[in-house]
């Protein structure tokens, strides 16, 4: 009996989560894959149809012009929050007094509510009477379209030099730009804690032994500091990659339907699974969409972790 209760003991114990991890990822996966086989609308499945949805995704530029604006979105948030929350935990590990307060404050934006934040946000963005548009004019320069301007960053920095860049190399729109800078403000607080957490794990020894050798605080920061933390700097990075493939809430709120910003530039490859599957109500189309999302974040995952094999160290 008791060897009985050795080996289903730990079961008992992660039954609970790993029944809602059946019942609310593994089964939904499931079914989206079948799904996207099926003529599948709102009212039930119809035809079995194969491959055809997937022979569309080839061919759909909205598609891939989602997806563009998603790699975007990845290609400047993850770079910049772990940049940021590195920068800002190593700042805030050099505070004694007040430490306490000031790592809550910069976790507050993350436990706040998306939708209060987004709102507020625009709010900021506003062409008129934004915030953002009022600091530019303080600063003597002329204001923004931000949430209304459909031209890339690159092209709009270009242009007044008498530079014109291609669609392709105009880099994100002004507007999805906007939607980056609220990502990254809001994923800073949650890094900021993680990199704490990792940057007072790491023993005093290690820099005394250092200012001995007579390393400067630049060479200590590069040569001890970023190779001592970077499991954190692994973690940071593979979740910031997932959530920010998954951005949604800011998009809808923010320069929200029927276009997904201007001229679609902020529409992220979420969106145009919400758009197909709700708006539409092509469940099989947006479920063959979901799976292609699931693999490329499978891919990339797979991908950090060879990676992390060769440059964490543990």
């Amino acid at each position: 009996m008791r060897k009985f209760l050795n080996k289903t003991g730990p079961w008992l114990y992660i039954f609970p989560a790993l029944l809602i991890i059946i019942l609310f990822r593994f089964i939904p996966i499931i079914g989206s894959f079948i799904i996207s086989f099926f003529e599948w609308t709102i009212s039930g499945p119809g035809d079995f149809i194969g491959l055809a949805n997937y022979k569309r995704l080839l061919t759909d530029m909205e598609f891939w012009k989602s997806m563009l604006n998603t790699f975007y979105l990845v290609i400047f948030v993850v770079p910049m929050t772990i940049v940021f929350s590195l920068l800002f935990a190593v700042l805030l590990n050099q505070i004694k007094a007040l430490r306490s307060f000031f790592r809550t404050v910069y976790f507050i934006p993350f436990v706040t509510s998306l939708v209060s934040l987004s709102i507020i946000w625009k709010i900021i963005f506003n062409q008129q009477t934004g915030l953002a548009n009022s600091f530019l004019k303080f600063l003597g320069f002329e204001p923004l379209k931000w949430l209304a301007e459909s031209k890339g960053i690159f092209y709009l920095m270009l242009e007044p030099f008498g530079i014109e860049l291609p669609g392709w190399a105009g880099g994100p729109s002004l507007a999805l730009f906007a939607i980056i800078i609220v990502t990254v403000w809001r994923s800073i607080g949650y890094n900021v804690v993680i990199y704490l957490a990792g940057l007072q794990n790491i023993s005093k020894s290690y820099y005394e032994a250092a200012e001995i050798d007579g390393a400067s605080k630049v060479r200590q920061f590069f040569k001890l500091t970023l190779p001592l933390i970077s499991p954190t700097t692994y973690y940071v990075l593979m979740m910031t990659t997932i959530t920010t493939f998954q951005v949604f809430s800011q998009v809808y709120l923010m320069t929200g339907p029927p276009i997904g910003g201007p001229d679609g530039t902020t529409k992220v490859i979420v969106y145009y699974i919400y758009e197909k599957g709700f708006d539409l109500q092509d469940l099989s189309y947006a479920s063959a969409i979901a799976l292609v999302l699931f693999f490329i974040i499978l891919s990339l995952t797979m991908l950090q972790k060879h990676f992390e094999k060769k440059h964490v160290h543990y």
